[in-house]
Formats: C-alpha cells, structure tokens, sequence
C-alpha cells in the first residue's frame, strides 16, 4: 500500500536544523552517497551524516573544490562524478561496486537551473539530463549495492509548480526554452522518480523519498540568478540583504538541508516512502491551481505519470532496473 501524501506528527519543522533533526541517531558503520555533497545544504547534509557515524562519500564533479571543502574531516571520502556525462556515473558507480560495500544511504542532492538552453552530448535538455536522468541512472547503476532498509533520497523543489513533464517534448525541440519550465519540469520528475523507485525497491526493503529543501540564498544555487530575481523570489528584502523566514521557505543552509536528514534517518518513515516532503513531514497534496507557496501538485504524484517516466528514462538513460527489484548486498 502506497504512503498517504498528508503531513504527520512532526516533532520537527521549517526551523529545525540538520543537527537537531538526527540528534541521537547513531549511523557508525552505514555507508551513505551524497551527490554534491561539499557545497550548499549538500555540504551540510555531509556534515550531519558524518558526525553521526556514517561513512560518506561526497559525489563531486570537481574533486578539488571538494578537498577544500570537506578534504580532511572524519568519515569523508571524495569521488568523481559529473551527472551530465553517463560515462562518469558509470566509472563512480563501478568503483563503488568493486569494492563490495553495502550501500545505506544515498542522497540525490545535487542539481541546477539553467538560464539558458545548453544540451548534453546526446542532446537531451541539460537540466533534465542533470536533475534527473544522472540520478536515475546513478541510483540504477549502485542498484545492487543497496542494503535492506537503505533510503533513496532525491531533493526535488516546491519549483515543481512551475514545469510538469512534457512526455511529447521534453528536450524543448519544439516548443520556446523556459528556463523556469525546464527547471519545474526537471523536478516534477525528481518526485515521480521517488515515487516509482519505492514501489520497485519495497520488496528489498529499500524506501524512497523526495523533498522541497526551503529557499536559500547562500546555497549557490541562485549564483545565476539576477539582483531583481533574488527580490522577486524573496531570497533579497527591498534592500537587498538575505532574508532568513523558515516560516515563509526562506532558510539557512543547514535548516535547508534539515529535511534531507529526516527523509533519511527518521524512524517516523520506517515501513514508509514514495512521498514527496516539506519542513522535516510529509507535504501536503494540493490541487493543481492552489496558489500555495508549499505543497506537492498532481503531476508530481501520480503513479500513472511516474511509470510513464520511468519507462522514458530507461530508454533515454540506458538503465534498465528489470530484474533489480531485489538487493544484492547483504546486510
């Protein structure tokens, strides 16, 4: 039976940060993935992982700048990967497996939004290609690794609103690039990614989440983003100073990174997944005109459009996860 999409009791919210959220929680002998782990709330989600006793690997397309951030903390180790390009994940997921190590924990964490149209070598839009095919195939590749009662967490974004999946165009061949269109719609396909892979990995006892992170002006992520759009997004007050409101999706880098550490170690979500979350809880379900700040849409959640996705990814991916419905690690 699928997870019903409503909020829980949640000793937890939109102020609570990463370290409050696992406190107590002891990880020492888990191994967890964390793509992008060395920058923006992936660097805090790392923080909080290792700290607990986990093994992390931080997913990085530039190692260098991950030394510098991460090189030298306890628990930490740094692998190449550049989610845009399939034989990089293939060479990171093939080191992983060689070293016969069970996998508990990854995060799907790192992502962008393109302000302009780029493609990838196969010509497939780059924010699709990014957001979500790197992750499905990254996640499809390690699929033997999983241990029982590994979680899959992939940060998708309240963005979601502003794209759903165009399964007749996805790539923008045909109709104007949108930046924010691309980016929502890479998201939307983050939460149905999260919803599909749970009902495949249930069996195995692997449980799979996405989240909306909260909006954060020092992540990096808006780097890009002009003066006038920071204001507009509210990540810049009138006078042009970072605005900190957990209660209005405006956070700190390590509230930002807090529901990522839920999705992935609270005892709440035990026998639970495929369900798209907020503020350390599950998100509500709304109606696709709410006009809402939160909250997940229906395209986001629906099985029908999930298995849809699915089957388009593993043909544009190259990944089949046919006969993967069970781990091959041992616990």
């Amino acid at each position: 039976m699928d997870t019903l999409q409503a909020p829980m009791d949640s000793p937890f919210g939109a102020a609570s940060t990463a370290r409050e959220v696992i406190k107590g929680i002891d990880l020492s002998g888990r191994v967890a993935i964390v793509t992008g782990g060395h920058s923006g709330i992936g660097l805090e989600t790392t923080r909080a992982l290792a700290e607990a006793g986990a093994t992390v690997i931080v997913a990085a397309r530039d190692p260098g700048k991950a030394r510098a951030a991460v090189g030298g903390w306890s628990n930490v180790e740094i692998g190449m990967l550049d989610l845009i390009d399939p034989a990089s994940i293939d060479a990171f997921a093939e080191r992983f497996l060689q070293k016969h190590r069970k996998l508990h924990l990854l995060i799907n964490n790192a992502g962008f939004i393109g302000y302009a149209l780029e493609r990838d070598a196969r010509g497939y839009e780059s924010q699709f290609a990014t957001n979500h095919l790197g992750h499905f195939q990254l996640t499809g590749r390690l699929w033997p690794a999983f241990a029982s009662g590994a979680r899959v967490v992939t940060v998708s974004s309240m963005g979601h609103q502003a794209g759903q999946v165009d399964f007749d165009d996805i790539h923008f061949e045909r109709r104007p690039y949108d930046a924010y269109a691309a980016y929502g719609q890479s998201k939307s396909a983050n939460a149905l990614f999260a919803l599909w892979l749970d009902r495949l990995g249930r069996p195995a006892g692997i449980r799979s989440f996405s989240l909306h992170p909260g909006g954060m002006i020092t992540s990096g992520f808006s780097k890009d983003m002009s003066e006038a759009d920071k204001k507009a997004s509210g990540f810049l007050d009138a006078e042009g100073k970072p605005v900190i409101d957990p209660a209005n999706n405006m956070k700190t880098l390590e509230q930002g990174a807090a529901t990522s550490i839920w999705c992935a170690t609270s005892g709440l979500l035990d026998g639970k997944g495929g369900v798209y979350c907020e503020n350390c809880n599950i998100a509500r379900a709304v109606p696709e005109d709410s006009q809402e700040q939160l909250g997940v849409r229906p395209w986001a959640m629906a099985p029908e459009l999930a298995e849809r996705l699915w089957q388009v990814s593993e043909k544009l991916a190259g990944v089949s996860y046919s006969g993967r419905g069970r781990s091959t690690a041992s616990e």
